[in-house]
Parts: C-alpha cells; sequence; structure tokens
C-alpha cells in the first residue's frame, strides 16, 4: 500500500477544502445548513493578501481524502506563536490508511519548523478518535473551559450593549 501524500493546500482546492469541510460537518452530526464557508471565503481568508489559515490536504493515488486546517495562535506565558487546528477530517472510505496520522505528523513538523511551543485543537467529547490523538501524545487539558460569543451576543457587546 503506497504512503498518503500530504501536500500545502493551493488556490486550486478551494472547492475540495469545501466539501471536505461540509462531509466534517455531516459527520459531526450537523445540518448541511451549518456551514456557511464558501470557495471565495477559502480563496480570500486562505490564498489572499493576509491568510487567515493554511490548509493541509492527504491522500493517495492524487486524491485529496484529508484535510487539516490551520492557524497560528500565540502565548503570552511561552512567548511563542503555537499552532490551533481547526479542522481535521478524514473521509471514511480512506480511513484506517494513515492519512490522519500522516497530516498530525506533518502538523507536528510546521509546529517545530516555525519554533512553536504548542500544538492545541478541540475534539467533540463523543468522538472516537480521540484514543488516537492519546495515542499521539496529546493529553485532554479538562481544567480548561471552552468559551464562545457568537450572532447576536458579538453584535450587542461590540455595540456595546451588556448582555443579561
Amino acid at each position: 500500500m503506497p504512503s498518503p501524500l500530504v501536500r500545502s493546500a493551493t488556490p486550486a482546492d478551494a472547492a475540495v477544502i469545501v466539501q471536505l469541510i461540509r462531509e466534517l460537518a455531516a459527520y459531526e452530526k450537523e445540518p448541511a445548513s451549518s456551514v456557511k464557508i464558501t470557495e471565495a471565503d477559502v480563496l480570500r481568508d486562505g490564498f489572499g493578501e493576509r491568510p487567515r489559515f493554511e490548509a493541509l490536504l492527504a491522500g493517495k493515488d492524487g486524491r485529496a481524502d484529508g484535510l487539516a486546517l490551520f492557524f497560528h495562535n500565540y502565548s503570552t506565558w511561552e512567548g511563542r506563536a503555537g499552532i490551533y487546528l481547526e479542522d481535521l477530517f478524514v473521509r471514511e472510505s480512506a480511513r484506517g490508511q494513515g492519512l490522519g496520522l500522516a497530516l498530525m505528523q506533518r502538523l507536528a513538523e510546521i509546529a517545530v519548523e516555525r519554533g512553536c511551543r504548542r500544538f492545541d485543537f478541540w475534539v467533540l467529547g463523543w468522538n472516537p478518535t480521540r484514543e488516537f490523538y492519546h495515542h499521539l501524545g496529546f493529553r485532554h487539558m479538562d481544567e480548561w473551559l471552552p468559551y464562545r460569543l457568537d450572532g447576536a451576543g458579538l453584535s450587542k457587546l461590540a455595540s456595546g450593549e451588556t448582555v443579561r
């Protein structure tokens, strides 16, 4: 069996990136309507003047069946950037072929090459790949709680309104 090929995405990959994100949403049991990203968004934010994310694609035989979409965060305590993995997804038909491992190894290489001190991501509690992440050496940080502000709450706070 040939080894998976991992490569940096290019603007020509915008459609496949959107498709893989849609497939990820379905895997996470989210309705298709929850995915708002378009090819234009990918081109602007991944390959525009000020890229906000990078993406890696993995596959065999020239087909992109795996995606890792990431960006840099920053640790004030470390005084260094880190890698934040927003999405990791491998199509069901390609699972068990080493694509996820190849993507995670490449992300770790990028982090080391760039002097990053951390590699962070969130995982849904029910996700069966959590054991895979533990096997790779990642640890669950249960002392930190995720918070989010979006939609109307974000708009209210930005306009100076308090939300109570």
